[in-house]
């Protein structure tokens, strides 16, 4: 008789379901990586992106919850959420075409780090000296993999910084929406705001690929996009998102290997170490906030971490 309990079980499952839509994720950059290589515009690549997410969200989504999935209770919002996200995704996928997967992926790994200092005066948030030492640390290790001070410094990086910017904010609106909007609207609404915003300008030079293979990945790229955020809202459901938060650190290995078999390109010591103390240093600011919740469950008054 198994000695695993259901929650351990569902927690198991949760962290496992995670893992993929974190792999997901990879295949996005690693595809995107490829078409732009292959000479495909990046913008014709944002958007075959989001035109595949959002037809994936239709036929998941409408034949559910009809036309009310489009309903949203704050379509403000969720057009500046949607602009954050195209944002991010039109600089990574521009930065890929000059960086190695493994960089761009661990610049973006200092996206908690980056939510935390931003919600301070967006969401009114407490943050102590301790984590306020983790984010500088975090950046720290930024540098580390950006080496400014290095021949192998690249001023695409800054793209990636940027995006960087961009994906915080758009996790800090996902924020804000929480409890307000239907998975369903989100999904909707990101994927297909991006697609009408980007078609005007991905159309009209519109490349063919050259090769079935291209084209091949060039129809999935969006499939991985929608599936990365469907199988990551199903872990969600599954497993405590604080339990979760870590298991987005594994996209390193994934990535490392996307970039190796791929590309034939290894990691450098400079990513590695600079990825290992962004890690450490989100990691840190997720125990805190663990620690903060908990505090909170007990006592109902706001206290720094």
């Amino acid at each position: 008789m198994s000695t695993v309990s259901p929650r351990e079980e569902k927690t198991a499952l949760g962290v496992g379901a995670m893992a993929l839509a974190v792999l997901f994720f990879t295949c996005i950059d690693t595809s995107a990586k490829w078409l732009i290589l292959a000479g495909l515009p990046a913008l014709q690549v944002v958007f075959a992106r989001y035109a595949g997410h959002f037809i994936v969200s239709l036929i998941v989504f409408l034949p559910r919850e009809g036309l009310a999935a489009f309903r949203s209770n704050s379509p403000k919002w969720q057009l500046l959420r949607a602009t954050f996200l195209l944002g991010s995704t039109v600089l990574n996928f521009t930065a890929l075409r000059y960086l190695p997967i493994t960089i761009t992926t661990t610049i973006m790994f200092a996206g908690p780090i980056v939510v935390t200092l931003m919600s301070i005066p967006i969401l009114g948030e407490q943050v102590g000296i301790r984590r306020i030492a983790a984010v500088c640390t975090g950046f720290l290790g930024v540098l580390v993999v950006m080496q400014p001070w290095g021949a192998e410094f690249h001023p695409a990086m800054f793209l990636s910084i940027a995006a960087l910017t961009s994906a915080a904010l758009y996790f800090v609106m996902t924020r804000m929406l929480a409890g307000i909007e239907t998975n369903a609207t989100s999904q909707l609404w990101s994927s297909g705001l991006a697609m009408v915003c980007i078609a005007p300008f991905a159309l009209p030079g519109w490349v063919w690929p050259t090769s079935a293979l291209d084209l091949g990945v060039l129809v999935i790229i969006g499939v991985f996009g929608a599936m990365g955020h469907t199988v990551a809202t199903y872990a969600h459901r599954l497993a405590d998102a604080s339990i979760l938060a870590p298991v987005v650190y594994v996209q390193l290995l994934f990535a490392s290997a996307a970039g190796y078999l791929v590309f034939n390109a290894l990691p450098t010591i400079w990513t590695l170490t600079g990825g290992l103390i962004i890690i450490g240093a989100g990691i840190y600011i997720w125990h805190r906030e663990r620690q903060k919740v908990g505090r909170r469950a007990k006592v109902p008054t706001r206290e720094s971490a």
